[in-house]
């Protein structure tokens, strides 16, 4: 009885899993400072420039863009802006926005110098974004009471604020929506194998994880040229290695990051799935996305935004007038022989 009272007493001080406790993780691997961000130099040198100005202009920033895939850091570019500039930071994303309403709340709770992050913009109705146009150009809200021949305009008065926003599909913003960042639409580019590998090693300390250099190279090699990919590599790689009592060596990595099924050059088993249909069904193309997409059983915007990207950086797969096709690269990867004419079928 007592072993059993003692199991008991010992579930019952167990701490409960908190969902929370990912998202806390990865807010401690963001970087705090400019000198911790690494990589995108050009961005952040424009930014110091239009930051400094700012400031000594004793103004808010103009509105800012972000637009790339994702996991690049736009998010953090936001934190580090508004630590810089010492104003508080509300963030919220175009899905959450659903009618005037929700953005005219946001907007009339700002205090002077707030920064507005606004994720995944692309998102936003038509019927918003011309509610968002006058604050953004002229920092007043103008809201119609009423409708028909009745109906008036209410003009508010917005306190000075910098609105930052971030996609990953910038081409469906519309151009007057874009139009009025004039503080710059910002590119975020892929990474360096060297710049992942600092990342890497970065995010080890803070997780006071033991890794080894040919550890380090391992991950970035696989990360896909994004620090989200690499951290999360990291993170599920360290778990492997905890469990073996060693330290993150090539070889730990290399197991570890196996049984996910990311290969050498971080593809997973639906992009070489993708490679392999491409070549053997479609013999190597061209194939357009539709028919790729049925093949594989997936959403025709799964390839297209999330697969085929990396694919085209690797330089595994060439977009032409007809359709995807394989390169002799992607042949090497999969195993098989180019055919004599994929030259012609490339042009």
């Amino acid at each position: 009885m007592s072993s059993i009272l003692s199991k008991k007493e010992e579930e019952d001080t167990t701490p409960p899993a908190h969902s929370g406790v990912a998202a806390a993780l990865d807010q401690t691997l963001r970087p705090a400072s400019w000198d911790e961000y690494v990589g995108q130099e050009a961005i952040k040198n424009n930014l110091h420039i239009l930051l400094a100005a700012a400031r000594e202009r004793q103004n808010p920033p103009e509105h800012i863009l972000f637009y790339g895939p994702p996991g690049l850091g736009k998010t953090t570019l936001a934190h580090l802006i508004a630590r810089e500039l010492g104003g508080a930071l509300r963030s919220t994303s175009g899905p959450a926005i659903e009618r005037v309403g929700d953005l005219a709340a946001l907007l009339t709770n700002l205090q002077p110098g707030d920064i507005l992050f606004i994720d995944e913009i692309h998102r936003l109705s038509r019927s918003i974004e011309e509610v968002l146009y006058p604050a953004m150009e002229s920092g007043a809200l103008n809201i119609i009471i009423g409708k028909g021949p009745s109906a008036r305009t209410l003009e508010l008065p917005l306190p000075p604020f910098t609105l930052i926003a971030a996609t990953t599909r910038v081409a469906d913003l519309s151009a007057p929506l874009r139009s009025r960042f004039s503080g710059g639409v910002y590119r975020l580019e892929f990474y360096s194998e060297d710049d992942i590998a600092n990342i890497v090693s970065r995010s080890a300390k803070i997780l006071g994880v033991e890794v080894e250099e040919g550890g380090v190279r391992e991950i970035a090699k696989r990360s896909r040229s994004t620090p989200r990919t690499a951290n999360y590599l990291l993170k599920r790689a360290r778990d492997y290695a905890q469990l073996k009592r060693a330290p993150l060596s090539k070889q730990i990595v290399d197991e570890s990051l196996g049984m996910l099924e990311v290969d050498a050059l971080g593809l997973t088993p639906l992009d070489r799935k993708l490679l392999t249909v491409l070549i053997e069904r479609f013999g190597g193309g061209p194939a357009g996305v539709g028919a790729l997409a049925a093949a594989l059983a997936e959403e025709p915007n799964t390839l297209s935004e999330v697969h085929e990207p990396f694919l085209l950086q690797l330089g595994l797969i060439e977009r032409t007038p007809r359709g995807r096709v394989a390169t002799k690269a992607a042949y090497e990867h999969v195993g098989k022989n180019a055919p004599a004419d994929l030259h012609e079928r490339l042009l």
